[in-house]
C-alpha cells in the first residue's frame, strides 16, 4: 500500500494496484446491534489477576494488546477490536498477526494506513471486517488539496460539538475541554486511551452495561500484561490520567447512566476513580 484516499467517511487504500475500500460504521448497522451485557478489555497490569470466568460468556471488545487474551481463553464472542494510535501496529506487529483472523475491527484512518503499510496481506484478506471510526475533531483527511495546502483545512474543535445531539461537550474543562458521544458514527470524543474510545463504541453498539477491566491508569510505569521491561511501548499515560482520562470517564459513566446503561471499572487500581464529578454540563 503506498496511497490511501477518503470519500465521505470511507478510506481507499491501494494495495498491490488495486483499490479496497474501508466502510465506516454506519448507523444502520448501530441501530441494527443489540450486544447486552459488554466486556472492554484493556492491558494494564491488573490483567493477569483477573479471574476470567464471568467474562468468557459476554461480548468482549478488545483494545491495542489485549487481543492476545484469545490465545489463553476462550471467550463467546469478540464484539470488537479497537485500535487508535497507528503506533501500536509499529510497536506489536505480531501480536495482530498472531490474533486477528477477521474479527470486527474499528480503527482509525492513521490505523489503517500504518496496516496497509506494514501488514497489507491483512487488509487485502479481512477488508470486509473493518471498519473506519474517527475522533469528532479528527475526521478523515480528504484528498481534495494537496498536502502542502492542508493547513486552509478548517480543523474542527469540540467546542463546535457542544449543540449536537450525539454529543456531550464541557468546555469550562481545564486544562482542555472534554466530552462524550453517544454515536461513534457521528465520531467519537478522545480522552488519550483508547479504552475510552472503545466504550463510546459499545454505547453506540447496543451495549446495556459496560463492564471495564484493565484500565488501571494509576500504575501505568508499570509494563502492560502482555510486555517486559525489554519490549514495551512507550506510555503516555501518567500525565493525561487526572487531568484528561478521569474526568471523562467519570462524564461518560454518569451521562451513559442517565441513558439506562451502567458502566462498571473491575481495575483493582483504579475503580473507585470514576464517581461523578461535580458542575457537569447539562
Amino acid at each position: 500500500m503506498h496511497t490511501a484516499t477518503s470519500s465521505e467517511h470511507s478510506i481507499t487504500v491501494i494495495i498491490a494496484g488495486n483499490p479496497i475500500t474501508i466502510a465506516p460504521l454506519t448507523q444502520a448497522e448501530a441501530k441494527a446491534s443489540t450486544l447486552g451485557s459488554v466486556n472492554i478489555v484493556a492491558s494494564g497490569p491488573s490483567m493477569q489477576d483477573v479471574d476470567f470466568a464471568p467474562l468468557l460468556p459476554r461480548p468482549t471488545f478488545f483494545v491495542n494488546g489485549s487481543i492476545g487474551l484469545l490465545g489463553q481463553y476462550a471467550f463467546a464472542e469478540v464484539a470488537g477490536y479497537v485500535i487508535t494510535d497507528a503506533r501500536f501496529i509499529a510497536h506489536q506487529p505480531e501480536m495482530i498477526r498472531t490474533h486477528y483472523h477477521g474479527q470486527p475491527l474499528y480503527a482509525t484512518q492513521a490505523v489503517f494506513q500504518a496496516m496497509a503499510e506494514q501488514m497489507p496481506d491483512i487488509i487485502e484478506q479481512y477488508h470486509y471486517a473493518m471498519r473506519l471510526i474517527f475522533a469528532v475533531d479528527r475526521p478523515p483527511s480528504t484528498s481534495a488539496l494537496p498536502r502542502y495546502l492542508k493547513w486552509l483545512q478548517k480543523k474542527p474543535k469540540l467546542a463546535d460539538y457542544q449543540q449536537h445531539p450525539a454529543f456531550i461537550i464541557d468546555t469550562q474543562h481545564a486544562p482542555q475541554a472534554i466530552g462524550v458521544s453517544f454515536d461513534v458514527t457521528q465520531g467519537f470524543v478522545e480522552a488519550g486511551t483508547v479504552a475510552y474510545a472503545a466504550a463510546q463504541l459499545a454505547y453506540t453498539l447496543g451495549a446495556s452495561s459496560i463492564h471495564l477491566y484493565g484500565i488501571d491508569l494509576l500504575n501505568s510505569a508499570q509494563p502492560r500484561f502482555y510486555e517486559n521491561e525489554d519490549n514495551r511501548a512507550p506510555c503516555k499515560l501518567d500525565k493525561a490520567v487526572m487531568e484528561r482520562i478521569v474526568p471523562s470517564f467519570a462524564l461518560l459513566c454518569v451521562r451513559y447512566a442517565a441513558r439506562g446503561v451502567t458502566v462498571i471499572n473491575h481495575s483493582p487500581v483504579s475503580k473507585g476513580l470514576f464517581g461523578a464529578t461535580d458542575n457537569m454540563p447539562s
